[in-house]
């Protein structure tokens, strides 16, 4: 990656467009100079890139910095993010944090895990939706879960070889993307939005890992099939079955709440998972919904009673720490990886997370 490219990245990444760096850096130089090194036309000086990288809050040496990363196959799972120049911006960050992931493991002399799929993946989804539905068992059967409810996806999906992040998004639940560097092959991620429940985060998840398993025919709307992976994924009907009964007419805010807990999906989540299977009949999910929809749970914030704290992606900064104890790096450079600075470095290190930090626990049945 060029330094004009890191610099079109890093002002994507912040969401500032060629005239806003141009006042930002004082107008040291135009917006058509600037756009001119993005296109790798012409170089800046060292005293640019300096006021550069101070004005889109990059270190120096990662304007300088070579790099052959790109990103391949990107898919967002959005809500209402429709403008190109949006997409680019989140496509930017993206790149950002992935770079400093896999630096972390080139630092370590680490392959870029693969990720552990069966053989029929690509899964094919034919005829109906209950082809999803055996792809998520199949891949629970070849990762050896059992049906119990999965108490961290975050860790399972990364142990798997699929690398996880974390970050604001705009309109945009989360996206899968492929990952290609020159002789060292392809790695797979998935990215959540920072800012939405814990709960709404785990379905990104398991629909992201739907998208990225099935091969859907033409007539199958993918959506539907990724959300129908996610909900056979996190709620095998079996287990579903044993807690909630095979036909319900109704059922109490009580009860709902603690299979919300039980499973770590979102009441709505639920009440489309016990349709699927035929345990509510339309007019038990009708009234749900109205009731959701009446105390304001289907619109953003999305925020139901009993809401799950985030799984926060815990390799990199595992990574790092290590990588700093060997030796391999500094402080400073182990800050500029995680993205903090050096005193927040050092409180991660030495201090035992608060227990109000840590996820919800979800019980196996």
């Amino acid at each position: 990656m060029t330094v004009g490219q890191r610099i079109r990245i890093s002002r994507r990444a912040g969401g500032i467009s060629l005239r806003g760096l141009e006042a930002r850096i004082n107008n040291r130089v135009t917006a058509q100079a600037i756009s001119k090194y993005e296109r790798d036309e012409t170089t800046p000086s060292s005293g640019v890139l300096i006021a550069l990288a101070d004005a889109l809050d990059v270190p120096i040496d990662y304007l300088a910095r070579d790099s052959d990363i790109r990103l391949e196959v990107v898919e967002f799972r959005k809500s209402r993010l429709t403008s190109r120049r949006e997409e680019a911006q989140v496509e930017a960050r993206v790149l950002h944090l992935l770079e400093r992931y896999l630096a972390v493991e080139e630092i370590l002399g680490l392959p870029t895990v693969e990720r552990d799929l069966p053989r029929e993946v690509p899964w094919p989804v034919l005829r109906d939706l209950a082809e999803a539905e055996q792809a998520a068992l199949g891949i629970r059967a070849h990762w050896g879960l059992g049906l119990d409810p999965i108490p961290n996806l975050v860790d399972l999906l990364e142990e798997r070889g699929i690398k996880v992040l974390a970050t604001s998004l705009p309109d945009v639940d989360g996206l899968t993307a492929q990952v290609r560097r020159e002789d060292r092959g392809v790695a797979s991620v998935v990215v959540v939005n920072c800012g939405d429940p814990g709960e709404r985060q785990r379905f990104t998840l398991a629909h992201e890992l739907g998208h990225m398993v099935l091969a859907a025919a033409p007539k199958i709307d993918e959506e539907e099939a990724a959300h129908r992976f996610a909900g056979a994924f996190l709620m095998p009907a079996g287990t579903l079955r044993s807690e909630i009964g095979k036909h319900r007419r109704s059922i109490g805010w009580g009860e709902l709440f603690e299979l919300k807990r039980i499973f770590g999906v979102s009441v709505q989540a639920l009440t489309y998972r016990c349709k699927d299977l035929g345990i509510f009949g339309a007019p038990a999910v009708r009234k749900l919904f109205n009731e959701f929809d009446r105390r304001g749970w289907r619109s953003p914030p999305y925020e139901e009673p009993g809401s799950m704290p985030g799984e926060r992606p815990r390799r990199i900064e595992r990574l790092c720490f290590r990588a700093l104890s060997e030796g391999a790096i500094s402080e400073a450079r182990a800050a500029e990886l995680l993205g903090h600075s050096v005193h927040e470095l050092n409180r991660r290190m030495d201090e035992p997370p608060s227990l109000e930090a840590e996820p919800a626990g979800v019980r196996a049945s």
